[in-house]
């Protein structure tokens, strides 16, 4: 069977529908999901977070061929779903959760203590995060990869979520609606809050175009598929907290000049802001979508200094 039929009679055997509200789109390509992989340049000691995953078909591939797959679903029914469909692979764990509640480290820690500890019945692993969760290793011994066809709801905010994190991943390489990865990926002149956010931590590149027939339900949207390798360290020696302050006073009305954006959004009013910009080397008259990342730190420390 064709994976578009095999995706529609695994819906019908459990008796779900597409969920609308979740971003849910089942990626069945095989071409598409073979590119996705290739991307993740994955080997036998990989540690894999995917999420959404769905009906699975990309978490079987991927835990064919890494020591551990942690696949976050916070879709109850596709949880359960996919414990008994994946059974037969012990170094995959399903975690029924909604992922922007995990923080990357303690899902790896802890599910690093339930492989050990795993029960013959193998049940969903529910995180109940605390911060009083111990910590087994320290942050920059935790060595994982994000591989995922993202939910179109999340995507973003996934994405600032695991980068920002303290143990932040090697490589992500995600499915994203295809102007969500054009504004990851924009240059300056373009730039937005989001390929700030992204380009900070990490090089993205788009891998591949997707058509919208490749998923089911059909999109109304074009997709892709990007690929970011992290830094080992933020590309500007300024605190993220700082820039992106200064990012959102910048961004708070796209469309008019930096010297009243800043000026009205950090409270400095035009002049200051103006003189602010001047000691920074750049134009007050600029828009902000023109500032490259090392423009906006040096308008940090200007503003640190003041």
């Amino acid at each position: 069977a064709s994976p578009l039929h095999r995706a529609k009679s695994l819906l019908r055997r459990i008796g779900k529908r597409p969920a609308k509200g979740l971003g849910q789109h089942f990626l069945v390509n095989t071409r598409v999901l073979n590119n996705i992989l290739a991307a993740a340049q994955l080997d036998a000691q990989d540690t894999v977070i995917e999420v959404g995953p769905g009906l699975g078909i990309l978490t079987q591939e991927l835990a064919r061929r890494v020591a551990r797959v942690i696949a976050v679903e916070l879709d109850a029914t596709l949880a359960e779903f996919l414990i008994e469909s994946l059974a037969a692979y012990q170094n995959t764990t399903i975690v029924q959760a909604d992922i922007l509640r995990l923080d990357p480290a303690t899902l790896l820690q802890t599910e690093q203590g339930e492989m050990e500890n795993r029960s013959a019945e193998r049940p969903a692993l529910q995180m109940d995060q605390s911060p009083d969760t111990p910590m087994f290793r320290r942050l920059d011994q935790i060595r994982y990869k994000v591989v995922a066809d993202l939910p179109y709801n999340i995507a973003a905010p996934v994405l600032r979520h695991f980068l920002e994190a303290p143990a932040r991943p090697d490589l992500l390489v995600v499915m994203v609606q295809q102007e969500v990865a054009r504004r990851m990926t924009a240059k300056p002149g373009e730039m937005s809050r989001l390929s700030i956010g992204i380009q900070l931590y990490g090089r993205p590149i788009i891998v591949e175009k997707v058509a919208p027939r490749s998923f089911y339900p059909v999109p109304k949207v074009n997709s892709a598929i990007v690929r970011i390798e992290v830094f080992p360290k933020p590309a500007v020696d300024v605190p993220p907290d700082e820039l992106f302050r200064v990012v959102r006073a910048g961004f708070s009305q796209p469309r008019k000049q930096l010297r009243n954006t800043l000026g009205a959004g950090l409270g400095l009013g035009t002049v200051k802001a103006e003189a602010i910009l001047v000691e920074a080397g750049i134009d007050p008259q600029r828009r902000p979508q023109t500032l490259s990342l090392e423009e906006w730190a040096a308008l940090c420390r200007v503003i640190k200094v003041d």
